[in-house]
């Protein structure tokens, strides 16, 4: 939006101009420069309040809509007090969007701020896993309406489609993002390949000029410590930040036993981000990331009384540029291109037990993308194409123990080194039609995959939401055609000819991408101009469904893929956005996964091979959690002191346990055993709640100092994420743990 503000006679002013968006968290103050001019970029689609007050003038205020990547134009010329004639709009009207189709959950800059703390490597994915339809399993990996390994990332427009958690690639610093949207249904046909959830990540700062930044330093239970340094400055048409961070934890990963044995991890982060306005018709961006995790892997009893120790690593390192163009009031080019290095390592010493494994794996990408946006009437049309280039390379080895832990025949050592290129090419269109209170989207997109199987395949993607006015009211509809790639991390393994001489019985099916049908239908109320109650109905139906499976006991999963999959649902958020000093959400999620057999994709041996190929019906989605409640609620006792109490719920996951009950307690221990309910073939539920406190020592016009204090789990009751699994194994959740943080921004 670019707002220009002037007096009666037409002369600049310099003054601070409001934006609020009630529905998108967003709650930004501006300060117009010499000329009057303010620029908000990168703003959510929605309703804004946008309100200027000066001293001598009539306060301004009115309602604007953005519906488009094309810029916003908004004159304000400030009347003279003593002939004020105006219309009161207030920020209660941005509580809901009349014209959204889709399932978005924005998440802005005061809810990232006074997030709940969260261990290394995780506090994006904690934050996300507060909405609706999404659970967190081991290892704090997401999944997304009963998906798995099927979530997207799109860090400033530039999708990244790799497994994100502490296992596998960092997380993103979330002292690093401005603003985040989730959705989970009705996705825009610039959207592919991995469709179970998408989350968009805006780093961007808006253009300040001279020199600003932020100091964050944390510290609190299991030795956690880290620091996150931000320097931003502003000169011309010039932005340069700059960020770096490095945390320390005893306790990473999510354990397999109490013990919480080798579980330590160092993380450090660094990302630069500059941009230029070359004129009001031309910007450019540049960012550049480098992050790094070195942690080692969880013990069980047996394996820290031999000795064991798995040393793993992860490192990404990236580059994204992108060019904006403005061709005319109606039409807007695009052209993004990101270059990439992601790279994983396992190291195990010669007491580790039942096997001692070895891997390194990269993945090398180039990703250009390239989209027209143009406004037509009553329609906002975007066009595209992108294309993904890739060499994927891995090498594993292992040598096995314990053989009493495997089946007869099972091969005791292995080695391979395999490389492939993955070729990915998509085109899309789409279109956003207004009709008074009507709002339609339309879109196709068309993809091409090829790494170790060619496919190809179109997606139309449908939605439609209506407004009433009256009720204060949005019904929405929606369908999606997806086409989901697999997961490439350890394909190339499982799908090799030489995991033919791991067992006498071995059964290999490639790997093919999953084909779905989404359907969505669900309403926004807004309730007393202060809350917001969404509900969602959906059902999703996929062929080929994506899942994973764990090589013997190395601790590296692969992905496999089922006949087809199940899954219903419900979702429901109360929003409370500001009602005096009350603010907060209560959600809750129902879902029902089925998956069906046979298998159709990935790597089985011994007795899994052999019953693979048989048709036995209906098993439970290994993330058919059926109830999920979460809710946060924070009160502002005073201006600078406010408290929060949080609180989450989960009916339990599926259980997959072979053995007798005397086999766990002699394995697991009777506390762990103790929430397992082998009669239903689930974990018991698992429950925390969770308390927050935040003072405000110091504000001013150009200071701010604010502490926290978190305490996590306030029971300190035992919760099982996951038990025994065939394919996740056991991981505990976290017990009673204390958090502080003390930010500073200047």
């Amino acid at each position: 939006m670019r707002i220009a503000v002037s007096d009666p006679a037409g002369l600049a002013l310099r003054t601070a101009v409001k934006l609020v968006s009630e529905v998108n968290q967003y709650r930004r103050s501006f300060d117009s420069d010499d000329q009057g001019r303010v620029i908000a970029r990168r703003l959510p689609f929605g309703l804004y309040h946008v309100e200027v007050q000066q001293e001598g003038f009539a306060p301004f205020s009115e309602l604007v809509e953005v519906r488009s990547v094309l810029p916003k134009e908004l004159k304000i010329e400030l009347t003279l007090a003593p002939v004020a004639n105006r219309v009161e709009v207030t920020e209660e009207s941005t509580i809901i969007d009349p014209h959204r189709t889709n399932s978005a959950e924005r998440i802005g800059s005061d809810t990232i701020a006074d997030r709940e703390s969260a261990p290394p490597g995780r506090s994006m994915l904690d934050l996300v896993a507060t909405e609706p339809g999404w659970i967190l399993e081991a290892n704090g990996i997401l999944h997304p309406r009963g998906s798995q390994y099927q979530t997207q990332y799109v860090l400033d427009g530039v999708p990244l489609t790799d497994i994100r958690g502490p296992g596998f690639v960092s997380d993103f610093d979330v002292d690093n993002v401005q603003s985040m949207t989730v959705m989970t249904g009705n996705y825009p046909a610039e959207y592919g390949r991995k469709l179970g959830g998408v989350i968009e990540v805006n780093t961007a700062r808006d253009t300040r000029p001279g020199f600003h930044g932020k100091v964050v330093a944390s510290g609190g239970s299991f030795d956690a410590a880290g620091a996150y340094v931000e320097t931003q400055y502003g000169w011309d048409k010039n932005t340069f930040t700059l960020s770096a961070d490095g945390a320390h934890t005893e306790r990473f990963l999510d354990p397999p036993v109490l013990g919480n044995y080798t579980n330590r991890a160092t993380t450090t982060d660094l990302m630069a981000h500059y941009e230029r306005d070359f004129s009001n018709t031309d910007r450019i961006s540049l960012l550049f990331r480098r992050d790094q995790s070195l942690f080692l892997v969880p013990n069980e009893i047996v394996q820290q009384q031999a000795g064991q120790r798995q040393d793993r690593n992860s490192y990404e390192t990236s580059g994204q540029i992108s060019y904006l163009h403005v061709f005319s009031p109606n039409l807007l080019g695009d052209l993004r291109g990101m270059v990439r290095d992601v790279s994983a390592g396992l190291w195990s010493n010669d007491l580790s037990t039942p096997v001692e494994a070895s891997q390194q794996r990269s993945y090398r990408e180039s990703y250009l993308k390239g989209t027209l946006s143009a406004h037509y009437g009553v329609h906002e049309i975007k066009v595209g194409v992108e294309a993904d280039f890739a060499s994927i390379r891995e090498a594993l080895a292992y040598q096995i123990t314990a053989p009493s832990m495997f089946d007869p025949g099972t091969n005791p050592a292995f080695r391979f080194l395999g490389r492939a290129q993955d070729r990915e090419q998509a085109a899309f269109v789409q279109d956003t039609i207004r009709l008074k209170n009507w709002t339609l989207n339309a879109g196709l997109r068309f993809d091409h995959y090829g790494l170790l199987v060619e496919e190809s395949a179109w997606s139309p993607r449908l939605g439609v939401a209506y407004y009433w006015p009256k009720a204060e009211m949005v019904f929405r509809a929606s369908y999606d055609r997806v086409f989901q790639t697999p997961a490439f991390e350890n394909l190339l393994v499982a799908s090799s000819a030489e995991v033919l001489s791991l067992s006498d019985q071995v059964l290999r099916l490639p790997v093919r991408p999953s084909r779905g049908n989404f359907y969505q239908a669900g309403f926004t109320k807004g309730l007393f101009a202060k809350l917001r109650l969404d509900t969602s109905f959906f059902r999703r139906a996929v062929n080929n469904y994506a899942d994973d499976d764990l090589l013997l006991n190395t601790g590296i999963s692969f992905p496999i893929a089922f006949q087809k999959a199940e899954i219903d649902g419900m979702e429901v958020k109360l929003e409370v956005p500001r009602w005096g000093p009350v603010s907060g959400y209560l959600s809750y999620s129902n879902v029902t996964g089925r998956g069906y057999t046979p298998v159709t994709g990935g790597l089985f041996l011994g007795s899994d091979a052999a019953n693979a190929l048989i048709p036995t019906g209906a098993f439970p989605d290994s993330q058919d959690q059926r109830n999920s409640v979460s809710s946060r609620f924070r009160y502002q006792v005073r201006p600078r002191f406010w408290v929060a109490l949080a609180a989450s719920y989960g009916s339990g996951l599926p259980v997959e346990f072979d053995g007798t009950v005397q086999q766990a307690l002699a394995q697991y221990g009777q506390l762990i055993v103790n929430q397992v309910n082998f009669n239903r073939g689930r974990l018991r539920p698992n429950f925390s709640l969770d308390a927050s406190a935040g003072v405000t020592l110091l504000k001013s016009e150009k200071r701010t100092v604010r502490l926290q204090a978190d305490v996590e789990n306030l029971t300190d009751r035992l919760n099982l994420i996951n038990f025994a699994g065939l394919f996740s194994g056991t991981a505990l959740g976290t017990p009673r743990s204390v958090n502080c943080r003390l930010s500073v921004d200047f």
